[in-house]
């Protein structure tokens, strides 16, 4: 399986950057304005958690490359709306009666203007970048040939600002479709995202597109009509008044949850490493030398988001030996030493992940990574099985906490592991991330069966 390549990379920097921006704004005109503030500091932090509040719950700061002006106004207006009533319940809340009501609604509508001036400017920026650099590009082809497949791929070729590259359309209607040529197109040129008419697709057809796509890192999108792919959990969007339906929505890839998640992975992480690895790690550095000979740490490549391998960190464990890249450990298995045994028993073997964590690697919570020999292995044995490397891999996930840890002793084991990897993904929430935190040191004191 091929190495993705990332042509995205400063993405993820655009949602955090625009944060930053609007809260100096709004921090900056509060202390140029005569609004009596008589405790500053209380007053600009309450600003800016309740701009952040509100700026999540309204989704602010989800535009898309295909969103419209019309859409941006829209996310000003309730953004602002909802600042206005937070920023006035300030004077009751916390009893300041010499405020200037009236400095107050000149800062509400000089953030109004400033915000909405270096949005509009930064959706302009963003689309010029996309047509003139040709920046930030995602590959695309279209199967079928219909009115609104033409329609879409005139709205690629004629919106160059909304940052797709049309590279070929495929007609399933003809003779000379083949599935396997378009797949290996499909992989040659590095596409992105597919787009499939539904109408030109026979089921067995329909299946093979999203088999290929789960297995691919591909994203798979539908132009709806009437068959019985409505009957699935699908996401509407819309392109120029164009309807798009995606197959697989993944809460990841929306900037606003990936920000949330980054920022808990690299203060949860400090936390362990200031609070636990700074004093543990040298004792355990001293236990393992004093035992067997060899280095502290056992690092190994690992496959991790867009299956792009990394180098993965662990406390060693076991003797120095030449299987350790081909070779799960298995019970009573003979390379473990007996520090290694208690290690890896209580996961504290796994602690040094938590550097992955804070280099960007890997997140406290997601599908555990596989080593690369494994990666290879099941993608061409088990049915969806590259769905795991949407997101980054994590130091524990849903199906270590529901059991499948460890060594892979039959097929259904590494299978049960892919159910509930894609469930995380599909369904991945803030809470569900708490919960199987939670449920990760509960299992470390009553101890696993498959910790071995």
């Amino acid at each position: 399986m091929g190495i993705l390549k990332n042509r995205h990379r400063f993405s993820f920097l655009i949602t955090p950057l625009s944060y930053l921006v609007d809260l100096f704004v709004i921090n900056v005109w509060a202390d140029r304005l005569p609004i009596n503030i008589a405790e500053g500091i209380l007053f600009h932090l309450y600003v800016s958690v309740a701009w952040i509040i509100i700026a999540f719950l309204t989704e602010f700061y989800v535009v898309f490359r295909y969103t419209k002006v019309t859409h941006i106004l829209k996310l000003l207006f309730r953004q602002l709306f909802f600042y206005f009533l937070i920023l006035y319940a300030f004077i009751g809340f916390f009893k300041q009666p010499n405020m200037s009501r009236l400095a107050l609604a000149q800062y509400v509508a000089l953030v109004f203007v400033t915000i909405s001036i270096i949005k509009f400017i930064n959706y302009y920026l963003l689309m010029r970048y996309r047509k003139t650099v040709k920046g930030n590009l995602r590959n695309v082809v279209v199967v079928g040939k219909n009115k609104k497949t033409d329609q879409l791929i005139k709205v690629f070729t004629d919106h160059a600002e909304y940052g797709y590259s049309f590279l070929k359309q495929f007609s399933p209607t003809k003779a000379s479709f083949d599935l396997e040529e378009c797949f290996g197109y499909i992989l040659e040129k590095n596409v992105d995202e597919i787009y499939c008419s539904v109408s030109e697709l026979r089921n067995a057809e329909l299946t093979a597109f999203i088999n290929f796509a789960d297995n691919n890192l591909k994203t798979l999108k539908f132009l709806p009509d009437n068959k019985n792919i409505y009957t699935k959990k699908l996401k509407f969007e819309y392109y120029d008044y164009l309807p798009i339906l995606s197959l697989r929505d993944i809460p990841l890839h929306n900037p606003i949850n990936a920000f949330v998640k980054r920022v808990f992975d690299i203060a949860f992480s400090l936390i362990v490493i200031f609070g636990v690895l700074i004093w543990l790690g040298p004792i355990l550095a001293l236990l393992i030398r004093l035992e067997s000979k060899g280095p502290t740490f056992f690092v190994q490549q690992r496959s991790g988001l867009d299956n792009r391998p990394f180098y993965c960190y662990k406390f060693r464990s076991m003797a120095m030996n030449h299987d350790a890249d081909r070779m799960q450990a298995g019970k009573n298995d003979m390379r473990v030493t007996a520090i290694g045994k208690f290690i890896r028993k209580t996961s504290i073997d796994e602690l040094p992940q938590f550097y992955n964590v804070l280099f960007g690697n890997m997140s406290v919570v997601g599908p555990r990574p596989h080593m690369l020999k494994h990666t290879d292995e099941y993608a061409e044995s088990v049915d969806k099985y590259m769905v795991r490397h949407f997101v980054k891999p994590g130091i524990t996930g849903l199906a270590q906490v529901r059991g499948y840890r460890g060594e892979i002793e039959k097929h259904s084991d590494i299978q049960n592991r892919i159910k509930f990897d894609i469930f995380y993904i599909e369904n991945w929430s803030f809470l569900l991330d708490i919960k199987i935190i939670v449920q990760t040191v509960l299992n470390v004191f009553k101890g696993e069966e498959k910790a071995y």
